[in-house]
Formats: structure tokens, C-alpha cells, sequence
């Protein structure tokens, strides 16, 4: 019985879920990030337009969430970015390999081409295994996606302060829906909207989780706070494909 009421649960609140590349979680009531002050942020294009953000994780990793793949589009990595009309700093690189996670909202994209890294494109560090941020804590966001509900896109980076809720306001918002072992969730007067699904959640200079979800009628809604696929449980998921990505390039140079 439990478990057909949370179905039904589930599925009435789906169509209000920001959970796909199209309608999925920018920046309200945020402002302006000082140029390359985030240089391990990444734009996920598609055809030359922003669907969503990603952060670089090693000099040959984008991590960014699942959803924001559908299994069969061609994606491009920008890197060194701030203001996406200008292309001086950055680069577009392409996608060779999509990695989803198959339990999570977490993806890795293995870039074609390894970066060369610079002031405008660094990677940020990930947290330690099984470590959790505490409630309150304050945090940070950053995109390019929409400034307010049903609003356009940044075309320049923005940021906004949150803060970490604890995970029983969570479940009580979101109910059966949260998973307490793989998501958290923020609020702030700022927060994620439109396109910035995959964009990191940092705390300190470390990527804590990956925006995931969020109420789509109302960005950064205060009934509903924005949810972030946690990194933490996976660590060694993404240690193990990049030691094997390193491991296979050694046994090739060495055959």
C-alpha cells in the first residue's frame, strides 16, 4: 500500500519536477560572478545553445547530472567561459565518451581532447567518501540559465548564496521522492531556475553535489527548495572510470 501511494505521489508531482535538459534547473535573485573567478565551470551546449551547466573534475572529466543527456544527442563542452557571446577565452570541445550513472542523477563526460590548464579552466575538488556537509552551512551556485521563472538565459555567469537545509525539511517538502543517501537540497534568497542543471554545489572550494531538480512553476520556490544530486556516495564510481580511462592509455602506449 506504501508504495502505491508514493507512486502516486510520484507521479502527480512529475510534471512539476524540473527534471529533464529541457526544463530543468538557472540563476534567480543572483548576481554577476567576477569574471573566471569559477574556472572549473562549463557550459553543455547542443547545437550551440546552453542546456546545461557541468564543472570540470579532472583535466579530461566534465561531471554533470544524467538527465541532461538523452541518450543519443551530440553534446559540446565549452570551457573558459564567462560571457558565452564572447569566445576569446574559451574553447568548445567535444564529447567522447557519456558515462551515466544508472541509480543517480550524475553523469561524467570524457572530453575528445585533454585540456590545457590555465587561469580560465581549472578543476574543482571533489569531497571525501561518505562526507557530509552539516545543515546551514553556507554554499554557493553559479549558471547561465534563466534569470527568473520563464525568463531568458544569462549569457554571462551568475552565482547566488544558499544554504544547506537538513535532510529531514527535505524529505518533509519532497516527500518519498528525496532519497536522504543520494540527494540534498538548499535554499537562499538566490537559486537555481532554467538550464543550470549539472552546475555544482560548492561549499568551501569543493563540489558537493550536482543540481538535479527543483519546482518548475516557480523558481528557487520557497515551498519546494532546490534538490542536488549528492557526490559523495560515488566517488568511487568516478575514481574507478578514470583510473580505467588512465589505465587503458597506458597498456596502449606500452603495447
Amino acid at each position: 500500500m506504501m508504495t502505491i501511494i508514493s507512486l502516486l505521489l510520484l507521479v502527480s508531482l512529475l510534471p512539476h519536477l524540473n527534471f529533464t535538459a529541457r526544463v530543468n534547473v538557472g540563476i534567480v535573485n543572483g548576481t554577476e560572478a567576477k569574471p573566471h573567478s569559477r574556472p572549473y565551470m562549463v557550459s553543455i551546449q547542443k547545437d550551440e545553445t546552453h542546456v546545461c551547466g557541468g564543472f570540470l573534475i579532472s583535466d579530461e572529466f566534465v561531471s554533470t547530472a544524467a538527465h541532461c543527456w538523452n541518450g543519443n544527442e551530440i553534446l559540446t563542452v565549452v570551457v573558459g567561459a564567462h560571457d558565452l557571446r564572447n569566445s576569446k577565452s574559451s574553447d568548445h570541445i567535444g564529447v567522447k565518451n557519456y558515462i551515466p550513472h544508472e541509480n543517480s542523477d550524475i553523469m561524467l563526460l570524457r572530453l575528445q581532447k585533454k585540456l590545457n590548464l590555465n587561469n580560465y579552466v581549472k578543476w574543482i575538488s571533489l569531497p571525501k567518501d561518505g562526507e557530509d556537509v552539516e545543515a546551514d552551512t553556507i554554499c554557493s551556485v553559479a549558471g547561465w540559465g534563466q534569470l527568473q521563472t520563464n525568463g531568458q538565459n544569462s549569457n554571462r555567469l551568475m552565482e547566488a548564496s544558499v544554504y544547506i537545509l537538513n535532510n529531514k525539511e527535505c524529505e518533509k517538502k519532497w516527500g518519498p521522492i528525496y532519497s536522504v543517501s543520494q540527494m540534498m537540497c538548499t535554499r537562499g534568497h538566490g537559486g537555481s531556475c532554467l538550464y543550470d542543471s549539472g552546475g555544482p554545489l560548492v561549499c568551501g572550494d569543493t563540489a558537493v553535489g550536482i543540481t538535479s531538480f527543483g519546482y518548475s512553476l516557480q523558481c528557487n520556490s520557497p515551498k519546494y527548495p532546490n534538490v542536488y544530486a549528492k557526490i559523495s556516495p560515488y566517488l568511487q564510481w568516478i575514481d574507478s572510470i578514470i583510473r580505467n580511462v588512465k589505465r587503458v592509455k597506458f597498456l596502449n602506449s606500452s603495447a
